[in-house]
């Protein structure tokens, strides 16, 4: 080799050249791998190759085998090219800007819960059309170990279904349904780890070296060097970060649970052999892959073993592989950790989008103090991402609400950060005087005392307790609640996630107790059925499904006629009064203000003086000056 990696990485032409050298010596090989698909792979080969050199040899170019290791991936690239279908290659070829769109809208649903299997959710395609979904993130429909799954996130088989959702040809026929029918389908890719059925843990339990080097078998010694500094993740199911192998008698590395064993990502075997499960369900269809827990996929002894330079490294060269094979494919990051490690995963070449948890527990936090500064000011710092990229703003998910935010805002702002999350999480599962909210504990930590809330919208924003009440006015507060939510969301720059069953006002379902499979994971308290009579209820605008559906349908409606709340700008802004909540949305000189006022009291807004506004929500010509809110209102103003 005529340079040395510490030349290549420090000199680009070096690496460029060194690129080009590798691709010239393979392309004959790699041309026949490729077959019909090499004069659409060469040009990207040649563009991202360097780049994915220049990674790889940062992961591995200490490794004696790098080379042929890097050149087996690029045969793999080849042959998933090779085997994208026809409709992907089309898409392959289009900018993938969609996302930027002021018509994107997301869901996410479990496949059963919702339409009971593959062919159930083709029947409910109109339905999802009908709502203004372009963006379906089916949640985890792998095969995975009974009756211990974590919810399907435990997968032993990348390549086959639950066998109660359908066989995997038909969710290849689902995917490319919802394609043609202008829907993009969003599948998890578990990368962190597998299921300890999977077949290369199988193939490591009987004991054959090759697959042991996939995961972390460790002396107990070994283990100590690593345990010390790691944090418990789900302290309520079992406690470290280690399950030993009964054959073995080694230490296993699972940071979520025992039978999750975390992948050796140091070993360049397995990022190949992930690489091509990742193609796999790119080419089934995939538009975006959530990547889950990317936060932990490194590990180095002495380190927390989470967020670490060599994790978006890895992620980098995943995103470097997609974009030579499979380049409509959008990475979005699952990382809830503290917001200044979350944007960081945001990038081009990282993740082009990206879950925004501080937005999420930051909304929460405003409905239940009536107070936005803690919102405002968080926004001020991190809501500005590269303007390729996108937020997805979610209200909550399939998972729980932690309480992300940084300390240091809420020291600055006279809080104590810990006793303040003891507040929220008081304030949501309603043991707090005075809460509308009925949620339950998740994940509560026997030492600490720390948790998180899991619930459906509905039962967090306060129609259970006003429904048990009995109590109209607490109602018409609770139905605020979820549309102001909805519209922030909407508004606010980023792509918008509605979680199935909350735009129809579902609420908690606690039949979960009574499965031993899931009464110790309280997060099934808003992983709730949805049926036929519930959809049907969205016309009906007398139930109450149908005046949350129908709220949400004039929100979703009124954003498709307002380009500025696409691909425009955010500006978070300052107000005078501490209940209100707003922002500035700009594109090619329209400007557009969002003012919320998060309590249940009338507030005034102060606008410009000489100005006049008209809501687009209402219609209302308002004048500037002391603009008047009501309880919870919300305002679209474009002057």
């Amino acid at each position: 080799m005529p340079n040395t990696i510490a030349q290549l990485l420090a000199e680009p032409a070096l690496l460029q050249r060194e690129a080009e050298t590798l691709l010239k010596r393979h392309s004959a090989s790699l041309k026949t791998a490729a077959k019909s698909s090499w004069p659409a792979l060469q040009p990207r080969l040649a563009q991202v190759l360097p780049e994915l050199l220049g990674l790889y040899l940062q992961l591995y170019g200490d490794l004696f085998d790098c080379y042929y290791q890097l050149e087996q991936l690029l045969k793999l690239l080849a042959k998933s090219a090779a085997q994208r279908p026809e409709y992907l290659q089309a898409e392959d070829a289009a900018p993938q800007h969609w996302h930027k769109s002021n018509q994107a809208l997301g869901s996410a649903c479990y496949v059963d819960l919702f339409a009971g299997d593959f062919e159930g959710l083709k029947q409910r395609i109109p339905y999802l059309q009908q709502t203004g979904i372009n963006y379906l993130h089916l949640m985890p429909l792998f095969k995975a170990p009974e009756p211990n799954s974590d919810g399907g996130y435990a997968v032993s088989d990348y390549r086959s279904t639950m066998p109660t959702l359908g066989t995997m040809a038909q969710l290849s026929s689902l995917m490319q349904e919802l394609h043609q029918q202008g829907i993009r389908p969003v599948l998890d890719f578990v990368f962190n780890h597998t299921s300890d059925e999977h077949r290369w843990a199988e193939k490591a339990k009987a004991g054959d070296p090759a697959y042991r080097d996939y995961y972390f078998f460790l002396t107990e010694a070994e283990r100590d060097r690593y345990a010390p500094t790691l944090r418990e993740i789900f302290p309520e199911i079992r406690r470290g970060c280690f399950t030993q192998d009964k054959a073995s008698g080694l230490w296993v590395w699972t940071t979520f649970n025992s039978f999750q064993w975390d992948l050796n990502y140091a070993n360049p075997a397995v990022f190949s052999a992930m690489a091509e499960e990742m193609l796999f369900l790119a080419n089934q269809g995939a538009a975006v892959l959530r990547l889950d827990a990317l936060a932990f996929v490194w590990k180095e002894a002495g380190t927390n073993c989470e967020n670490l330079p060599k994790a978006h490294l890895l992620i980098k060269a995943f995103n470097a592989v997609a974009r030579i094979a499979a380049p409509a494919l959008q990475f979005k990051s699952e990382a809830i950790v503290h917001p200044d490690e979350v944007v960081k995963y945001i990038a081009p070449n990282e993740c082009q989008l990206s879950y925004n948890p501080l937005l999420m527990a930051l909304l929460w936090n405003s409905l239940a103090t009536r107070k936005t500064r803690l919102l405002t000011e968080s926004l001020q710092r991190r809501f500005a991402i590269d303007p390729h990229c996108s937020w997805v703003n979610y209200i909550r998910c399939h998972d729980d609400i932690g309480w992300t935010f940084d300390d240091n805002i809420a020291w600055q702002l006279g809080m104590n950060p810990d006793h303040h999350r003891q507040f929220l999480n008081h304030f949501y599962t309603g043991q707090f005087p005075g809460s509308f909210a009925s949620g339950v504990p998740f994940q509560q930590n026997p030492v600490t005392g720390d948790c998180r809330v899991a619930g459906m919208l509905a039962s967090l924003a306060g129609v259970d307790k006003a429904e048990a009440e009995q109590n109209q006015q607490h109602l018409d507060h609770a139905l605020a609640r979820i549309y102001l939510l909805n519209s922030i969301i909407l508004s606010i720059g980023g792509l918008p996630l509605l979680y199935m069953g909350d735009e129809l006002g579902l609420r908690n379902d606690y039949s979960y107790v009574n499965d031993p499979a899931k009464k110790d994971d309280s997060r099934w308290v808003n992983r709730v059925a949805v049926t036929e009579s519930q959809l049907a209820e969205a016309t009906q605008a007398k139930t109450l499904s149908g005046r949350i559906y129908q709220q949400l349908q004039h929100l979703v409606k009124t954003r498709a006629s307002l380009p500025v709340l696409g691909d425009g700008t955010t500006r978070i802004l300052t107000t005078d009064n501490p209940h209100l909540f707003s922002f500035e949305r700009e594109l090619q000189g329209q400007r557009l203000r969002v003012v919320a006022n998060f309590s249940e009291h009338p507030q005034y807004w102060h606008g410009e003086n000489g100005q006049t506004f008209t809501d687009t929500l209402t219609g209302a010509k308002l004048s500037s000056g002391a603009v008047p809110l009501a309880a919870y209102q919300v305002l679209w103003l474009i002057s």
